[in-house]
């Protein structure tokens, strides 16, 4: 049972969440200055309480956890599909790219409405409409013929899956006991950081005993026997809705910068590696630059609108906070190592090593599992500690990891590449989440849907970017160097690999420092309170 204590802050929140939204912007900023210190208060007098964790809570992460992990899962399951699905609706390899591509452009525009869509509708129902959509498109996957039909399948889906993630965060961040919202964030992190890492295994695990399509025959049952009555008995309402609007152009906006920066990214990449290798890169530079333009264009113009709506997409007032900034740059960065070393992973195996496709893609198998047990365990670190020491000292080691990866680049095995993943990843999933633990402690709760969204949205885009930026890098080593499997050719791809390691060692530098800087402001403005 809740204690009186606990009903007295979820009404003093929910008043709080009420006044907020009629805020403008600038007042909105004010309130975020004025609401941190009383959050902070509140955390020091909690703190020493030891709060149950309610069991509807607990079942209300499980139904929507499960509900995102398996989006997650089917969205890198696909990638070791792509030969066989090359073969059967006979479409080459730039065309087949599009399943994944257009997979994470769908979720990386239904992110920023979790804002609006958190505000608008009830959480059973959000959950409801992503369980619908996830079935659909699962449904269209298994009876799909026609590539076309596929892509509006994974459309589908990841309009599902980018409606299933931020509402577990929002649970989490707005329903746990403060003493123990730490272990609930790593569990949070761990659907989001382990689903993507096991996928590949999964994939190549499943479909070398069944058709394709059986991986969705199997999703389907435990979607709406497990999911759904869980999430329909264990889903609460803490907070009232409101009578939110939305804003068409500003979500235009956000989709166009969005698109128009992943296409930037991935036609950036196609016209060094043309350049390199001695083709035609006009067209492909023609197209990134444009998307570039159109990108941050849109992106200015969203932020510009934003501070002018009354009722914006996304509330921006509290990202004036630089704890709050130098927290979002490292959470946006950081997935470009975490998301990107399985991809640099599994292709220098078989590039460079040799090794066939299922080996390759059991190399980061123990580091998954690992990631799966130290996120949790990460945020009981968080709660007992706090998050300066835990956060920065998981990071130094974690640098560790493409550290002795760069060292030993010219001398690997598929050996040496499993341990210093597994080095990477024990340290990178023990403190990850605890980043936006960490930086939504200096937003109020009326906003807390606005950081989610935001962080969540950054954090894909960060993973996406990170994917193209590597592909990038070991492309252009490759360029000119012999056909596939010739010497010359596995020697380029594992000089590309060290200057892989190289740059993922640089964003974890630059993302350990800006982290140092957040919390020796945080311990400045403490004192001086």
């Amino acid at each position: 049972m809740e204690t009186r204590g606990q009903d007295t802050n979820d009404a003093d929140d929910a008043r709080g969440y009420a006044a907020a939204c009629a805020l403008t912007t600038e007042q909105q900023e004010r309130f975020v200055e004025t609401s941190v210190a009383t959050n902070q208060q509140g955390d020091n007098r909690q703190g020493a309480v030891d709060e149950r964790i309610p069991l509807k809570l607990i079942g209300a992460i499980v139904a929507v956890g499960s509900l995102a992990f398996i989006g997650i899962l089917t969205e890198t399951v696909m990638t070791v599909l792509f030969p066989e699905l090359m073969g059967e609706f006979g479409v080459d390899t730039a065309t087949v790219q599009w399943i994944t591509t257009i997979y994470l452009l769908a979720v990386a525009a239904t992110m920023p409405l979790s804002s609006f869509i958190k505000r608008r509708f009830t959480n059973k129902s959000i959950f409801v409409a992503a369980l619908v959509l996830a079935v659909l498109g699962s449904a269209i996957m298994i009876v799909g013929h026609a590539f076309p039909l596929i892509l509006v399948a994974r459309v589908i889906q990841g309009v599902g899956s980018g409606m299933a993630t931020p509402l577990m965060m929002n649970i989490i961040l707005e329903q746990s006991p403060r003493s123990k919202i730490g272990r609930l964030m790593g569990v949070g992190s761990l659907v989001i950081t382990v689903a993507p890492a096991i996928g590949p295994t999964v994939g190549g695990a499943v479909t070398s005993v069944l058709p394709w399509r059986a991986i969705y025959v199997i999703v389907i049952p435990i979607v709406l026997l497990v999911s759904l009555p869980v999430g329909l008995k264990c889903i609460e309402q803490k907070r009232p809705t409101e009578e939110a609007r939305l804003n068409p152009l500003q979500f235009l906006a956000i989709v166009l910068a969005l698109s128009g920066l992943i296409l930037f990214l991935n036609q950036g990449g196609v016209a060094i590696g043309a350049m390199v290798g001695g083709g035609d890169a006009a067209t492909a530079s023609a197209v990134a630059v444009a998307s570039l333009v159109v990108g941050l264009g849109s992106l200015l113009f969203f932020g510009w609108s934003s501070r002018r709506s009354f009722s914006p997409l996304i509330r921006l007032g509290w990202l004036r906070n630089r704890v709050v900034l130098l927290h979002l740059l490292p959470y946006a960065i950081l997935p470009m190592v975490g998301i990107g070393y399985g991809y640099v992973i599994t292709n220098l195996a078989q590039l460079s090593l040799g090794a066939d496709a299922f080996l390759a893609g059991a190399l980061v198998l123990p580091g998954a599992l690992i990631g799966a047990i130290c996120a949790p365990i990460g945020g009981m670190l968080y709660d007992r500690f706090g998050p300066t020491r835990p956060i920065l000292t998981a990071f130094a080691v974690a640098t560790v990891g493409p550290l002795l990866m760069l060292i030993f680049s010219m001398h690997l095995s598929p050996m040496l590449l499993m341990v210093f993943y597994f080095v990477f990843n024990f340290s990178y999933a023990l403190e990850f989440s605890n980043i936006m633990t960490s930086a939504l402690r200096e937003v109020p709760p009326a906003f807390t849907p606005d950081g989610n969204a935001v962080f969540q949205t950054s954090m894909q885009f960060g993973g996406a970017a990170g994917t193209a930026l590597f592909s990038t890098v070991l492309s252009v080593a490759q360029a000119g160097h012999g056909a596939e499997g010739s010497a010359e050719f596995v020697h380029a791809t594992a000089v590309g690999g060290a200057w892989t390691f190289a740059v993922m060692v640089l964003i974890c530098v630059i993302a350990l420092a800006s982290l140092a800087c957040a919390f020796m402001f945080r311990a400045r403005r403490q004192r001086r309170a």
